[in-house]
């Protein structure tokens, strides 16, 4: 009996060994079957959509959306953004952007905006870029300077610092959003969906708003972007003047949209992507 158990057990295992390995060589993105069928039909398959979240927030901030985009049959992956600033954040988006198979739409909010800007620079698979109230830097400049070139932003006085210990031993701050953050952040959403946010946030280190931008993907990829009207977080002037340096094919502007357009105005969200992928397609 129990050499029978034994066998069965190891059989389990090797079976559980060779899943495993099966799932590291499957690339993300749209599958072959997926791809072939397109193929088929004389169509390009579609783009993988790439989203990207920014401070105060999680990968489920983009849930309304992912749910239109795949009714619209696009794969979508939801990026957790480690929100440690570009040394880290965009190596880490850019791991992730490797391991799609085929074209690529990334989209970003807020401070995920300077990610994406870093992480696509020198992706062939990036086709466009999408910008949802979102940081546009240029080479060399930081959030800091971009969130400070026009007045109207007030989420730093509802900001939360938290000291925390980072692996070499030194003292990092975290700013977290605090309860009282719904005016300057989200408006627009319902007081329980904001609770919720702000109980699941994820902050992010105070020194990403220093880190000089290293590249900016958006001098060679395609970009749109949109305007939350209503925003205190980036003020929407500063949204205009960045998508516009950047020539951006397309930019919308939602005038009663709070800082989280992507939860306020998921379809709006979702049409610009779907007219992004559409348009480099």
């Amino acid at each position: 009996m129990s050499s029978n158990v034994s066998r069965r057990q190891v059989l389990a295992a090797g079976a559980a060994v060779a899943g495993s390995a099966a799932l590291i060589g499957t690339p993300l993105g749209a599958d072959a079957a997926t791809a072939a069928q397109a193929g088929e039909s004389g169509s390009k398959p579609k783009p993988t959509i790439l989203l990207v979240h920014g401070g105060y927030a999680d990968s489920s901030c983009w849930n309304g959306t992912i749910q239109t985009l795949q009714d619209k049959g696009y794969t979508t992956i939801a990026g957790s953004n480690p929100l440690r600033g570009i040394p880290t954040d965009a190596p880490y988006i850019g791991s992730l952007l490797d391991s799609i198979n085929g074209p690529v739409v990334l989209v970003a909010h807020s401070m995920g905006g300077t990610v994406i800007t870093n992480a696509a620079a020198g992706k062939t698979n990036v086709k466009a870029l999408v910008y949802i109230a979102a940081f546009v830097p240029d080479v060399g400049e930081t959030q800091g300077d971009l969130i400070n070139k026009f007045p109207g932003s007030e989420v730093l006085p509802v900001s939360v610092p938290v000291t925390y210990t980072k692996p070499d031993g030194t003292t990092g701050t975290d700013l977290y959003l605090s309860p009282d953050g719904q005016p300057a952040f989200a408006a627009d959403i319902p007081t329980d969906t904001f609770r919720l946010l702000q109980a699941t946030q994820r902050p992010f280190d105070a020194d990403s708003f220093i880190y000089p931008t290293q590249a900016a993907a958006w001098k060679t990829i395609p970009s749109w972007g949109l305007v939350a009207g209503r925003d205190k977080a980036i003020p929407p002037a500063c949204e205009r003047f960045m998508y516009n340096r950047a020539n951006a094919r397309k930019i919308v502007e939602v005038p009663t949209s709070s800082h989280v357009a992507m939860i306020s105005h998921p379809q709006i969200v979702a049409n610009l992507i779907n007219d992004a992928a559409k348009t480099t397609s």
